[in-house]
């Protein structure tokens, strides 16, 4: 009887061993969980627990629930989470081979974002990442930048000393000074009041952001510039990949690529759907002269690419004929 009572104790014990021995990730964002990138770490998640026959699952944290992306990046480093989705914009302020992706007028869509994302051009910019203690493993795109505003904006002479809620970047604040307007560095979370008591005119940013955050409501007027395209890196911590087999890493990277690829391939299609549903919200939309905005732009992109080879390597593989 005790050995029958010990075998059936170590069959239990065997049973559930997977389970006790599963890891949970911790991924992090500064997104709504109605975003694009909310919605490829889910997709992340579900490939990676199907490849690992469920070792390991990743637990998402959105808007800022581990903080901002200055403090996910110290959390990585130190390998007290092993993963995130990190604006490209902030990651730029540590390695600025990542303003590549910001040069103005330089993709007239995501498709074309999105191919780029592939080449060992943008893979180099990656790998630079290692220098700050993260693995890039990817890109995830949130969409092509447009701008809100409280009053309508149909020319690009309505833009002097407009107050546009711009990222806090060398690049950003160029492009919106070069349009005459003022760039004005404030988080996410200060938009809505800001734009309710007028303390700004406009938000540069993508649809998912303002169809997310009813943006719209404060500021019912769009234009659709597309001036640039704004990605999340996602990254995991050097530590915690370290630790890991190199089939391991292969897996995870294997599970990210296709979440990748199918997050492209989704905000395509969403970037139609936001403008339909911002239609819907009795939003005005109008556009801008593209070859006026386009004129202004090449002089800042090429200047800005010779800034660092990584980026001008970047920049002559999208413009080469």
């Amino acid at each position: 009887m005790k050995l029958i009572r010990f075998l059936l104790l170590m069959a239990a014990y065997i049973t559930t061993l997977p389970v006790a021995l599963a890891t949970e990730l911790k991924l992090g964002h500064v997104t709504p969980p109605s975003h694009i990138w909310h919605k490829v770490a889910q997709r992340f998640d579900n490939n990676l627990r199907t490849a690992s026959e469920h070792a390991f699952s990743i637990q998402i944290y959105p808007l800022s629930k581990l903080g901002g992306d200055d403090q996910m990046v110290d959390l990585l480093q130190s390998g007290a989470i092993q993963l995130g989705v990190i604006t490209a914009g902030s990651l730029s302020n540590r390695s600025p081979s990542m303003n590549a992706w910001f040069l103005p007028y330089l993709f007239d869509n995501i498709e074309q974002a999105a191919a780029m994302s592939r080449t060992q051009e943008a893979k180099h910019i990656l790998d630079e990442l290692e220098k700050h203690k993260l693995i890039g493993l990817g890109y995830t795109f949130a969409g092509m930048r447009h701008l809100i505003t409280t009053a309508p904006v149909n020319d690009i002479t309505h833009l002097k000393d407009q107050k546009i809620r711009s990222f806090p970047n060398p690049l950003f604040n160029l492009w919106w000074r070069a349009l005459k307007a003022a760039p004005t560095a404030l988080s996410v979370s200060d938009v809505m009041p800001a734009l309710t008591t007028n303390l700004l005119n406009g938000v540069d940013a993508d649809l998912d952001i303002v169809v997310g955050l009813k943006m719209y409501q404060q500021a019912p007027y769009l234009t659709l510039t597309n001036h640039m395209t704004f990605p999340g890196v996602v990254v995991a911590s050097q530590v915690w990949w370290e630790s890991l087999s190199l089939s391991q890493q292969n897996m995870i990277r294997a599970a990210y690529d296709e979440a990748e690829a199918w997050g492209a391939n989704h905000q395509a299609q969403q970037e139609k759907e936001n403008v339909e549903k911002l239609k819907a919200a009795g939003i005005t939309i109008s556009q801008l002269n593209h070859q006026e905005l386009q004129k202004t732009a090449q002089p800042i992109a090429k200047e800005f690419a010779e800034r660092h080879p990584l980026m001008l390597a970047f920049y002559q593989r999208v413009t080469k004929p």
